[in-house]
């Protein structure tokens, strides 16, 4: 056995009996059946059909079509040996414009899921929103009104009161960063606008969504499930004088904006005096801080891929290109994006162009404990896009994928040793899928799928990944890549 290897590449560590192992996907990404079974448009589905927004104008139609292989993915599953499995909801496959009575066969698909996994021995982890807004809500305003997270917290009632004796954890929202910031402040992904103060707006009606979808469903479950959020917490590394206030304006519009409300009841001071100039924040009404924070969360879901390195733009500089680009367009970082400078990365990099650090994460989740002793955390996506190719034999070899996730398993052990209560670790992601607006020209999953056939096969990350939840041991990887 290896420790503190400087590279993560530790092994043979040990992880916990009841250390949850799984994998994760989102409906829209593998689901398809877009207009079956009385599903309605959503957000994603307006989105990808619109001309030039998603790569090769590639849309979620079919997907992985997950809707039609349910049986065959969840004995996949558990030929995996995966302990839980973190899924999300269509909300328009259960109310088709996000209100008024259930469909009651999105309903019956989602029983069929929770049941099927339930059959196989696997923990179902619910998450309610993953992005696909239906369309009549946004028509309406879409997260820039309050009148959405009403809504939400209707549609948390009602799954709650069909699968609620089932489920082990609920997560309100994934990424709500995303949806706020690349949804309506940058506009790269759906619904697409560039609007600053829609995008904070939207921070705080997802905030309150949550905390009411957690009130519905607290009134309404009857087998003490985890109540949970994942949030895709930024790792901001400080380059140079500057970096440590470029740090604290990103974290506060990235990390704080959501944390603070949600665990500390209110929003940080610094945040709002920093956003000044877009918006005076009066979307936040009395009582929605306490209906944020009024249901505490059991645990909390950290999404992690890469980290990053900031400074302030110099103004004594040459304008370059990017901050030419970071004054002139639109940004995802409302208030604070035109002043910070995010540094290009040596590598080595992932396909997305993301840097491959464990550290990131290994901090992240000690620095959460050390903030939050008494929560408890679960890594709720972690993964790599990879130039994946099927071998003579039939195969993939991904090696690449392989080592960056033993490097990030290395990565929480590490926090776990330090601290971190860590319960568990949803891999991202369990199938090949529709990659938002870079539709399917990337590959996260340890499962290939084949967008002719829609056939899949289990790649060689997915085969070390079972011996790891069997053994309960780090394996090592064969021909692992150096690090440059």
């Amino acid at each position: 056995m290896t420790t503190g290897d400087p590279d993560y590449r530790d092994s043979a560590l040990e992880f916990p009996t009841d250390f949850v192992f799984g994998s994760a996907t989102a409906a829209y990404q593998i689901e398809g059946a877009v207009a079956e079974d009385g599903r309605g448009p959503s957000i994603w589905d307006t989105f990808s059909h619109t001309p030039g927004a998603v790569l090769n104008g590639d849309t979620g139609d079919v997907a992985d079509d997950h809707y039609h292989r349910l049986d065959a993915d969840l004995d996949l599953m558990k030929e995996l040996g995966l302990e839980a499995y973190r899924f999300s909801i269509a909300w328009p496959r259960i109310q088709p414009t996000g209100r008024g009575p259930a469909n009651e066969a999105g309903l019956a698909f989602y029983d069929r899921l929770v049941d099927g996994l339930i059959a196989r021995g696997i923990r179902p982890i619910a998450t309610l929103y993953h992005w696909d807004l239906p369309q009549a809500l946004e028509d309406a305003g879409g997260w820039t009104e309050r009148s959405t997270a009403e809504a939400f917290a209707d549609y948390a009632r009602i799954m709650g009161e069909r699968l609620g004796d089932r489920v082990e954890v609920w997560t309100t929202l994934n990424e709500p960063w995303c949806s706020a910031y690349l949804g309506y402040g940058v506009g790269i992904h759906a619904p697409g606008r560039t609007d600053d103060a829609a995008a904070l707006a939207a921070v705080h009606h997802l905030n309150l969504a949550h905390g009411l979808a957690l009130q519905a469903l607290e009134e309404v479950v009857s087998n003490d499930p985890g109540f949970s959020i994942t949030l895709n917490l930024h790792v901001p590394r400080p380059d140079g004088d500057t970096g440590a206030e470029a740090v604290r304006l990103i974290d506060g519009i990235a990390n704080r904006v959501f944390l603070d409300p949600l665990l500390n009841g209110h929003y940080p001071a610094d945040v709002l005096a920093d956003t000044a100039s877009v918006t005076d924040w009066s979307f936040v009404r009395d009582g929605d801080l306490e209906a944020i924070s009024a249901v505490p969360i059991t645990l909390l879901g950290v999404n992690y891929y890469s980290s990053s390195r900031v400074r302030l733009f110099d103004e004594s500089d040459e304008v370059s290109e990017d901050r030419e680009k970071a004054l002139s367009g639109p940004s995802p970082w409302p208030g604070v994006g035109r002043q910070v400078e995010f540094l290009a990365e040596d590598g080595p990099l992932t396909e997305m162009g993301w840097n491959i650090d464990p550290s990131g994460l290994e901090d992240l989740l000690v620095g959460l404990h050390d903030e939050f002793p008494a929560l408890p955390l679960m890594v709720t996506e972690n993964g790599a896009a990879f130039a994946d190719e099927v071998s003579d034999d039939g195969a993939v070899h991904d090696v690449d994928r392989t080592d960056f996730l033993r490097r990030h398993f290395t990565a929480a052990h590490r926090a776990m040793q330090r601290g971190a209560d860590l319960r568990g670790y949803q891999v991202w992601s369990l199938l090949d899928n529709f990659e938002w607006s870079l539709g399917y020209s990337k590959r996260f999953g340890i499962v290939r799928v084949d967008y002719d056939t829609l056939e899949r096969l289990p790649k060689d990350s997915a085969r070390w990944y079972t011996e790891l939840i069997r053994s309960r041991q780090l394996p090592d990887v064969p021909s692992a890549p150096p690090v440059e």
